[in-house]
């Protein structure tokens, strides 16, 4: 008897595992990378992607999901995963992991497209541009704007240099919230000086020489132009530098960031228009990377910029990937949406010069955004007030290639002096400035001691910035 009921119970569990083996989701799962080559063969068409990508990456029921084309065929396959393709030639195609910041080229053309058409004249998009304002004021948390709190700077001692002279100064922004930087101006004259605000990207590394607003390319460019004879105050991110005192390094990647960065940029136009010795009608911005969203993004939301130079950003298929330049609805303004070149026009028709290159989301901007940008400053008549400089062949950074061509722009339209910063050979020569070290250019000095009345953690700031909502 005992023999039967082990054979049966032998005979039971065969079958129960013989059954779940025979599950479907077991029977047609299959791994990507494989299914991805099947495509390949039955599609005659080449993918590419990292192995990385697809390493372990499962698809259930993929031939369920084929169909009589490669790209309805990759959509059914790819979209539930989170991954996307992007058609690279007649043939070819790219996988990626889907991204929320950045879209296929296509579809930025077809934006721009669906944009244009909806602001056929200049009081159109007069109306087009307040209706942004107010959203995105509303989107970043800053409808109370703007902020009459005292901005108490505190500077430490002026240093002198060949032609300029820098000095530290932090300014609260809001109460208990401090921004660092440092203020660069021209060694003579008394002004009024034009101003130039100078945030800077997303450049990391492990030597604080090398991060930040305490970059070389940064002090290059900011001494350059106070030797031109610019007011130059470089600043720094959220949750960058000194900020650090006040919060952690993980908040810069909330959304948090993009309030704080937005409100910091006003409040650095709120300093410098404020001093004596600046001429509040003729300020420029400029900055690269996350510094180009800034730059973009405080010039359509205030009219005293009267000159923008962003640099190696503006795409209308690429949103930015952090927080501080995404992280909040922004570009879901309106029921047609913007993008980051839309952004950028609302300079207009005040003087803007985009910089790019071919190595980034930039490398299409002289046949597809400044296009755009030409049409939208057209509808003024201002077209000669918008210009582009691209540099195919470099990368993303703000190089002396970069730095040269804003120079330029902001001596012709600022009224500064291209002349001071030119060897005998009449070339651009940076030599003379003095790339200083990181501790050098701090407020708080060495030790961070903060003011006694600084917040500490991003609960604290967010709790202030909700009083001026």
């Amino acid at each position: 008897m005992k023999k039967r009921i082990l054979f049966i119970v032998i005979l039971l569990a065969g079958a129960c595992f013989f059954l779940s083996a025979q599950l479907p989701q077991d029977v047609y799962k299959k791994q990507l990378k494989d299914v991805l080559m099947d495509i390949e063969k039955r599609y005659d068409i080449k993918l590419t992607y990292s192995q990385g990508l697809v390493k372990d990456v499962d698809v259930l029921y993929p031939t369920w999901r084929y169909r009589s084309d490669a790209e309805t065929t990759l959509t059914n396959i790819l979209y539930p995963l989170d991954f996307i393709f992007q058609k690279t030639g007649e043939k070819t195609f790219q996988v990626s992991k889907y991204a929320y910041h950045q879209r296929p080229l296509e579809e930025g053309r077809k934006h721009l497209e669906k944009l244009l058409s909806s602001y056929p004249d200049a009081e159109a998009w007069e109306a087009r541009k307040a209706e942004l304002r107010k959203c995105f004021l509303e989107s970043i948390g800053l409808t109370k704007l703007p902020v009459r709190a005292p901005l108490n700077p505190i500077y430490t001692a002026v240093r002198k240099f060949n032609g300029y002279t820098v000095q530290n100064v932090g300014i609260e922004t809001m109460p208990g919230l401090y921004l660092c930087g440092s203020l660069y101006r021209p060694a003579k004259g008394k002004g009024p000086f034009p101003a130039v605000l100078s945030p800077h990207g997303h450049f990391t590394s492990q030597d604080m020489n090398q991060v930040g607003r305490y970059r070389p390319d940064q002090q290059y460019r900011c001494a350059t132009l106070a030797r031109m004879g610019a007011v130059v105050f470089s600043y720094e991110m959220f949750a960058y530098g000194e900020s650090l005192l006040q919060v952690s390094a993980a908040d810069h990647r909330t959304s948090l960031a993009m309030t704080v960065q937005t409100l910091n940029s006003i409040r650095v136009l709120d300093f410098l228009t404020s001093l004596g010795y600046v001429d509040d009608t003729r300020i420029g911005v400029t900055g690269e990377s996350g510094g180009g969203t800034q730059t973009f993004l405080l010039t359509a939301l205030d009219d005293r910029i009267s000159v923008s130079v962003p640099v190696v950003m503006v795409s209308s298929f690429f949103y930015g990937g952090c927080a501080c330049e995404s992280g909040l609805p922004v570009h879901s303004c309106t029921d047609i949406f913007t993008n980051n070149a839309e952004i950028a026009a609302m300079a207009s028709p005040r003087p803007m010069l985009v910089i790019s290159d071919g190595n980034d989301w930039t490398r299409e901007v002289p046949v597809l955004e400044y296009p755009y940008l030409r049409k939208v400053y057209s509808l003024y008549g201002k077209e000669s007030n918008i210009e582009n400089v691209h540099l195919a062949n470099e990368g993303h950074d703000y190089g002396l290639s970069k730095r040269i061509a804003m120079y330029g722009f902001m001596a012709r339209h600022l009224g500064l002096d291209l002349g001071a910063v030119k060897d005998k050979s009449g070339k651009i020569d940076e030599s003379k400035v003095t790339i200083e070290g990181y501790e050098a250019q701090l407020v708080f000095g060495k030790d961070g001691v903060l003011p006694a009345n600084a917040l500490k953690g991003a609960d604290k700031i967010r709790e202030v910035i909700s009083t001026l909502r």
